[in-house]
C-alpha cells in the first residue's frame, strides 16, 4: 500500500476523482460523498474495529470510508449497487489488497449464506457504513433481523431517523421503529454530522448511530411475530389512544373493550394512554397478555 496520495475523502482528491470519471451524485441512489476526514475517523473509532475483524460496507461510493476501514480491519466487503462506480472503486482502492467490492444490492444478499461462502464464520463482523437516505430503514431492519448476528452496526443516516431509533417513551419520535430496533439492539447516537461534510450538500443533517446486539434479544417476548403485530397496531394512528388502536385491530365490541381494560390494569397502563407513552417492558407484558386473551 502506498501512502503518497491524498486520502479519498480530501476535498481536493474527491473533486479530482469526480472530474476524472465525470461523476455526478445520483439522487435516485441517495449518493452524497463524504469529504470530512474527521467524521470518517470518528465513524471508524465508533466501530472499535480490530485488526482481526471483518467490516461490511454498503454503498461505498468512491471509497472514502472503505479506505479508512481497510487501514484497520482484516478484510472489508463492500456492496455497491451503482455499476458505474465499480471501475472507480477499482482505481481509488487499488493500493489495498484486503477489500472486495460486489456490484449487488445488499437487500438481495442472503447475509448468513454470504458469511459461509466467504469463510468468515466465527469472525467478529461489523457493519460500518454511510447508508443511502432513501433506503435507510429497510437496510437497517434487514441487517438487525438477519440470521447472522452482527456484533455491531455503525450507521450514518438522516438525523431524524437516528432520533427515531434512539428515542425514549414520551418523545415525539418514539414509535414502532424505535421498539422494533430496541428490542434487538442497544442504540446510541455517537455524533451529529452537518450538511457541509458532503459533496453535494444534502438538505438535512446526519447522525452516526451505534447499534450493539443485546445479549438476550427479544427477552420477555413470548412470540416476536405477534409482538410486532401489537406494535404496528398500537401505532397505526398516532393521534388515537392506544385503546382505540387496539379496538380497531381486534374489533370494537364491549367484550373486547372490557378485556383490553383488564390488560391495561394488569400492565399499569392508563385507559387513555397513547402508544408513545408506554415503555418497551410494558409493551412486552401487554403483548403477551393480548396474545393469551385473543389467540385462544
Amino acid at each position: 500500500m502506498t501512502q503518497n496520495r491524498l486520502s479519498i475523502s480530501d476535498p481536493i482528491r474527491t473533486n479530482d476523482i469526480l472530474r476524472k470519471y465525470k461523476l455526478r451524485a445520483k439522487k435516485s441512489l441517495g449518493q452524497n460523498f463524504l469529504t470530512n476526514e474527521k467524521v470518517l475517523n470518528d465513524i471508524v473509532d465508533a466501530s472499535q474495529l480490530q485488526p482481526d475483524e471483518i467490516a461490511i460496507e454498503i454503498g461505498p461510493g468512491i471509497g472514502a470510508l472503505t479506505e479508512k476501514l481497510a487501514q484497520v480491519a482484516e478484510k472489508v466487503f463492500a456492496f455497491e449497487v451503482d455499476q458505474n462506480l465499480i471501475p472507480v472503486l477499482a482505481d481509488t482502492l487499488s493500493d489495498y489488497d484486503n477489500i472486495e467490492v460486489f456490484n449487488q444490492d445488499i437487500l438481495d444478499v442472503d447475509l448468513d449464506q454470504f458469511v459461509k461462502d466467504h469463510g468468515i464464520e466465527g469472525k467478529t463482523i461489523k457493519v460500518v457504513t454511510n447508508l443511502p437516505y432513501y433506503i435507510t430503514t429497510p437496510i437497517m431492519l434487514n441487517l438487525i433481523n438477519s440470521d447472522y448476528p452482527f456484533q455491531a452496526l455503525v450507521l450514518m443516516m438522516q438525523k431524524e431517523v437516528a432520533e427515531r431509533i434512539t428515542a425514549e417513551p414520551g418523545h415525539r419520535q418514539y414509535g414502532s421503529l424505535t421498539i422494533g430496533v430496541q428490542t434487538l439492539m442497544k442504540t446510541r447516537i455517537d455524533r451529529i454530522v452537518g450538511k457541509n461534510s458532503f459533496i453535494p450538500r444534502p438538505k438535512v443533517d446526519s447522525a452516526v448511530v451505534v447499534l450493539e446486539r443485546l445479549e438476550h434479544p427479544n427477552e420477555g417476548i413470548n412470540d416476536p411475530k405477534y409482538f410486532n403485530k401489537v406494535i404496528r397496531s398500537s401505532f397505526a394512528q398516532k393521534r388515537k389512544s392506544l385503546m382505540n388502536n387496539l379496538l380497531n385491530w381486534q374489533g370494537r365490541t364491549d367484550d373486547n373493550r372490557a378485556a383490553i381494560k383488564q390488560i391495561f390494569a394488569d400492565c399499569d397502563v392508563a385507559e387513555n394512554a397513547r402508544a408513545e407513552q408506554l415503555s418497551i417492558p410494558q409493551f412486552k407484558e401487554m403483548a403477551n397478555e393480548l396474545q393469551e386473551t385473543f389467540s385462544k
